[in-house]
Order: C-alpha cells, then structure tokens, then sequence
C-alpha cells in the first residue's frame, strides 16, 4: 500500500494510486480544505493590513497617495483573485468528483472559471500563498516608505513657511515698534504749534478791542492817588492753581481794598479741584455774598481762578447773570495752556510716566485732582467753550504780560514766593500715634523764585514756539472773545500780580495798584453797557 505524504507542498495525487473511490474523495476533501483554511487566513490579515494603511493614508488626504493606493490595492486585489487550480485525470468517476470540487470551491468563496475543463483544476500550494502575501506586504512596506518621504518633505515645507511667517510677524511688529517711536518723537518735538492761539482762528468768536491804552492812565491816576472805585459792589478775588498752598496769595490787594474801605473778599474754593466743582462752589459763594450784602459783584480772576470764574458764569448763567457786574481775566488760560498740554498729551514720549508723575505731585503730595490740570489742555478747553458760552451782557476784560526773561532775573531771586507744603514726617513706631496724626496736619514753609523759574519757562515757549507768554501762559491764549484787552508796558511774570516783590521800586506799580486799575476800569465798561442798554 502506497503512503501519502503531506509535506511542505501539496503535490497533485494521481486517481490509480488509490484502490477505493472513497479513499480518494476523502483524501482530495482533506487536502482541498487544509488549503482554503489557510488561504483565509493569510487573505484576513492582507486585508487588515490594507485597511489599516488606507485610514491612514485617508487621514494625510493627499492626493498622490491616494493614487498610490490604488494602485497597490489592484496588485493586491489581482493577487488574490488567482484561481487554486488542481490537476486531475480520471475516468467518468473522476469527472464526477472534479465537477464536486468545483461546487464546493464555490461555496468558500473561490470563483471558478467556467470556461476551462473540469479535470484541468489546478490547486497551488501553502508556499505560493505565502509568497504572494509577502510580495504584497512589501509592496505596502514600499508605500509606506514613500509615504513617510512624503510626510518629511511636507513637514520640511511647514516648517520653513512656519519659519518665514513668524519672521515676517517679527519684522512686522519691529516696523510697527519702529514707526509707533517716530510718530511719538514727531508729536513730543510738534507739541502744541497746532493749538496755541485757535481762539482767534474761530470765526464764530467774537473780536476782542484793545483797552491798553486806557488802562495805562487809569494806573496812572491810581499812582497819583485818585482812587474812584465804588463801594457799590463787593469785589471778589479768586485765586488760581495751588493757591491753598500759598498764604500770601492776593494778601495785599485785599489789604490795599481794605484800607480804601471796600468790601473785598478771597474766594475760598479748593484751588486744586476741577473746573466744573469749582464753578458750583463759586455759584454758591456768589449768591452767599449777593444775599448778605445786597450788592453785585465785581470779580477778578487769577489764572485758573479766571477759568473757574467763567464756567461759573456760562454753566449758571441765568442764576447769576444779575448778581455779578464784571469779570476780569488777569493771566487766564482761557483758551487753554501749552504747559499743560504738552505735560499730559498722549502719544508722546514718556507720556505715562509723566501723568504718573503729576498724579503723585497733584493727588497725593498736595491732594488735588488731576482734572484741575486736565482742564487747563487746549481739548478739555475747546470742549468747553464750544458747548458753554459766556453771557454777553457782562462787561469782561482779558489781561496779560510777557515774563522779563533778563540775565539779571536769573542771577538774582528778584521775586520770592512762600509757599507751605505738605509735611510727611517718617513714621512713628510706638504705641500712641497722636503724634505721627498732629504732623501730618502741619506744613513746612518753602521760599520759592518764581520769577526765576517762570523766566526760565517763558524762555522755553519762546524757543519752541516762537510765542511771547508770561511763563505759563501765551499772550495769545489769554485773549477772551468779546473781551477789552489789557496789556501793560511792562514786564510781568505769572505769579507777579498775586505776590509782592521782596525789592520794591518805587517807579513801578505794585500789584495792588494794577488790580485796582483793572477793577477801575472794569466798572466803567459796565457803565457803557448800561448806557447802550438803555439807549436802545
């Protein structure tokens, strides 16, 4: 009896070897299902391994790989589809179990080719399987190799437009850093060129008259010893910016009132506080007066004290129209400071450190408000006018002066200030602090050269803007539309009207004297309204 032997391939068995029909059946039944156990098994994992690499390849989404793809799954698809042939020649019973064959080949799902003979089957075997599994799987090694030059070449892409972008954004911001610096250096340099004088660019202002000339022989005549002044009227002195640290603030004028015996009074409002605050306390001061005495007033106004004084009049203008008599500018700001703007202007150099700065000298070192400053700058002051505009039946006058800018006023501290600020003693570690709170409520007196300091200012404005100011305030921004205009023939700093000189000369007016001229004055235009009122 002949031995079969199954060994690494299955060889084609010959029907005359066997003596019993169903010996053979069996043994072809046997081997035929050996092989497609097999081949599924391989044909299972070829077909995870292809499915694998396809979600990855459809996540990359590129379209060459999906070309590629395709290409590798026909090769897969062709190799798989071989026919497992097997030949075998028999009689009529081999044709039978060839035909039986082909029946069962289709039912585990191995297609059949109809067109060729029954006994012409050909089966292959393990290794040629094996094989093209292999060729299949280095088929796919070979895509995935490609694939990941592909991956490298797209991540070398990224990464040097990533690389240009983010140098692109740094020049960017640098270009940006660069022209941000420009335009901050142009509007530190430009200042205040475009807004010094914009009262007389306004058509819609009225036009001011020049009243020098009159004043200068109403001082005259005051020097002489004819003083006219009515005591009619209860006149009221109102300071400026930082006046409550000044003690000798408009001392001597109230004093010369009072030995003429009029009734003349210092305002007593928070020097330091906004424009708007100080218009309501100045309202409530008015009426307070008007009510006691029963007679109009007569105001003057001290650089903010101007300011202040006009907001009063044009925000309550109906309360106090027939209460004041006259309002007379002396050094106001009316139309707004170059100091002030060019300090708290944004968009310039140091802009934030500076406002950081006056902020520490005006809110905690003097406890103020920095809106007192604020409202000094030319926007906060065309705001203002523009939306609130003063009565026009007030007499008003509009006084300035151009600081001596002399080398003598700097050599010498022709004209001192006293001044008392804030005392901050060092802090006491005891168990009482009465004494660290009495300190705090005392100030410590402080000797000023005001002329020198504001000689030095007016020298600047003149360099810079070739404008004529008394070191705080140009001539030009001082003029108030519909006002008689005022300005002596001699040199006057800011602070010279409200401070004595410590050297007097006996030929030239003291600070007295010219308030009394301009209150002169003063009333004399409110007689000429009154004339024209009733002369129509």
């Amino acid at each position: 009896m002949d031995v079969l032997c199954l060994g690494e391939e299955f060889s084609c068995i010959p029907a005359t070897d066997f003596h019993d029909a169903g010996l053979k059946n069996n043994l072809f039944w046997l081997q035929l299902s050996s092989s497609v156990s097999m081949d599924d098994i391989f044909s299972r994992l070829l077909t995870l391994t292809s499915y694998l690499t396809d979600k990855l390849i459809q996540l990359i989404g590129d379209v060459v790989l999906r070309d590629v793809r395709g290409c590798s799954e026909d090769l897969v698809v062709n190799s798989c589809d071989q026919e497992v042939r097997c030949s075998y020649r028999g009689d009529s019973a081999g044709t039978s179990t060839s035909s039986r064959y082909w029946d069962l080949s289709n039912c585990f799902g191995f297609p059949g080719n109809t067109d060729s003979e029954p006994d012409d089957l050909t089966v292959y075997s393990r290794s040629q399987i094996v094989q093209s599994n292999y060729s299949s799987g280095s088929i796919t090694f070979v895509l995935k190799g490609l694939m990941l030059c592909i991956f490298g070449l797209r991540f070398a892409r990224t990464l040097v437009l990533t690389s240009w972008r983010l140098a692109l954004c740094y020049i960017r911001c640098v270009q940006a850093k660069v022209l941000s610096f420009i335009s901050r250096v142009r509007r530190t340099l430009h200042g205040s060129s475009d807004d010094i004088g914009w009262l007389q660019n306004e058509t819609e202002m009225a036009p001011v008259v020049d009243g020098s000339a009159r004043f200068l022989e109403l001082l005259l005549a005051v020097r002489n010893g004819e003083h006219t002044l009515p005591d009619s009227f209860v006149y009221l002195l109102i300071p400026g910016l930082f006046s409550n640290h000044g003690p000798l603030y408009f001392v001597s004028v109230k004093r010369a009132f009072s030995k003429m015996g009029l009734a003349c009074h210092i305002a007593k409002i928070h020097s330091e506080a906004s424009v708007e605050h100080n218009a309501w306390e100045l309202k409530q001061y008015i009426e307070e007066l008007y009510w006691g005495s029963g007679k109009r007033l007569m105001l003057l106004g001290h650089s903010k004290g101007g300011v202040d004084a006009a907001a009063a009049l044009s925000i309550y203008q109906d309360d106090l129209e027939d209460k004041v008599a006259g309002l007379a500018f002396v050094q106001s700001p009316y139309g707004g400071t170059p100091v002030a703007a060019d300090v708290l202007r944004e968009g310039q150099i140091a802009d934030k450190e500076t406002r950081r700065t006056m902020e520490f000298i005006i809110c905690k070192l003097i406890k103020g408000n920095i809106r007192a400053l604020e409202d000094l700058t030319y926007d906060k002051r065309k705001e203002f006018i523009r939306k609130h505009k003063l009565p026009d039946n007030i007499p008003l006058i509009s006084f300035h002066s151009e600081a001596n800018m002399g080398p003598g006023v700097f050599a010498t501290m022709s004209h001192i200030a006293h001044a008392e600020l804030p005392w901050f003693p060092l802090p006491h570690f005891g168990p009482d602090d009465s004494t660290d709170a009495w300190l705090a409520t005392r100030s410590v007196p402080v000797i000023l050269p005001v002329s020198a300091v504001l000689a030095v200012c007016a020298l600047h404005l003149q360099l810079r803007y070739g404008e004529k100011s008394d070191g705080l305030v140009t001539c030009c921004d001082a003029e108030v539309p519909g006002s008689v205009v005022v300005k002596p023939n001699t040199k006057l700093d800011h602070s010279w009207i409200v401070y004595s000189s410590w050297k007097k000369k006996p030929r030239e007016p003291d600070c007295a004297e010219m308030c009394e001229a301009l209150l002169t004055q003063l009333v004399e235009l409110g007689k000429q309204k009154q004339d024209q009122v009733s002369w129509k």
